[in-house]
């Protein structure tokens, strides 16, 4: 297909999920702040198979503006992979990513434009007093703590995905196609001159987080493996310090039983330390298993995510 005309100057990808009751106020928000900026934008809608009647609201909107895209995944992906299939999809000089939930505001989105226009190739929408429960919020603390240190990276957690990059970042984020997906990580590890402004952070329009405990922290493992080998040095040196205290201790015990003449005792001490020590090399084994486990996965080439559906206006730009 050709691609269509004019090139948008603005992008807006979404991946969306169980928004139902959201999308037509998404919709009226997003026009409005961006037609100000120019009549030339796109609303890019990946829907993830929420299992709700999401598609056919954006089949909708998508009838009713030719600025409107929407793609539908053959089955539930996850965030990160819809954000993937949207900036594949996207056609604009500039992009933005955000949530679908209005937490983000679309009214933020001109200011994120003109940080842009004074030189950066990401501007990110930091959140000031985030409007979300507590649990979350400490979750969210931890998760970024912890990636922060296990992957080497100094990644700001008050920042989530609302935010606008240039086509350069864009183009080269598609060239990123590895399995496992941390949107905001792969953007950082890029390196482009990156800043970013406090915005509004506001309660969910409708309905609550589909994000539960067990997602954050599988995220947390999956996105700590994709980004860092630290897990696996930090394992090696701890063999390496408990070999070098346990030679010492033994060579203590050694030479007290010379000196005093005495036998080695201690059974019980010996039978926990033989079970601590094999506790200890089947978690550094489990360790490897799972690094091994996602070069087998990177190894089948899969497709990123599958699209079962689009609307009649997507396909332009699309890359998968």
């Amino acid at each position: 297909m050709e691609q269509l005309t004019p090139v948008p100057l603005i992008s807006v990808v979404i991946p969306v999920y169980k928004a139902e009751l959201i999308l037509d106020e998404l919709y009226r928000r997003l026009r409005d702040a961006l037609e100000p900026i120019s009549p030339r934008f796109e609303i890019v809608l990946v829907e993830d198979c929420g299992g709700d009647r999401s598609w056919p609201v954006i089949e909708r909107l998508a009838q009713a503006d030719p600025r409107v895209v929407g793609l539908q995944f053959s089955r539930n992906f996850g965030q990160h992979y819809g954000i993937t299939a949207g900036l594949d999809q996207c056609r604009g000089d500039w992009v933005v990513v955000m949530d679908c939930d209005l937490q983000d505001q679309p009214e933020e989105i001109p200011r994120l434009y003109a940080k842009a226009l004074e030189g950066y190739d990401v501007v990110l929408a930091l959140r000031g007093a985030r409007q979300d429960p507590l649990r979350k919020r400490l979750t969210s603390w931890l998760f970024y703590r912890m990636f922060s240190y296990l992957a080497d990276i100094d990644f700001d957690g008050d920042s989530g995905n609302f935010r606008i990059m240039s086509r350069q970042v864009v183009s080269n984020f598609r060239r990123m196609r590895e399995q496992l997906r941390f949107f905001g990580g792969q953007v950082q590890w890029m390196g482009f001159p990156t800043t970013g402004i406090e915005v509004q952070h506001n309660e969910r329009f409708e309905g609550a987080s589909t994000y539960t405990w067990s997602k954050l922290w599988k995220l947390a493992a999956d996105t700590i493996i994709a980004y860092s080998d630290k897990p696996l040095r930090m394992a090696a040196r701890l063999g390496l310090t408990m070999a070098a205290v346990s030679f010492g201790f033994g060579g203590f015990l050694l030479v007290r039983s010379l000196v005093q003449s005495s036998p080695i005792q201690g059974w019980a001490s010996l039978i926990v330390s033989l079970y601590f020590i094999g506790g200890l090399i089947i978690g550094i084994l489990g360790i490897l298993g799972v690094y091994l486990g996602k070069a087998f996965d990177e190894s089948k080439k899969r497709p990123l995510y599958i699209v079962r559906r689009m609307t009649p206006n997507a396909g332009a730009g699309f890359e998968h």
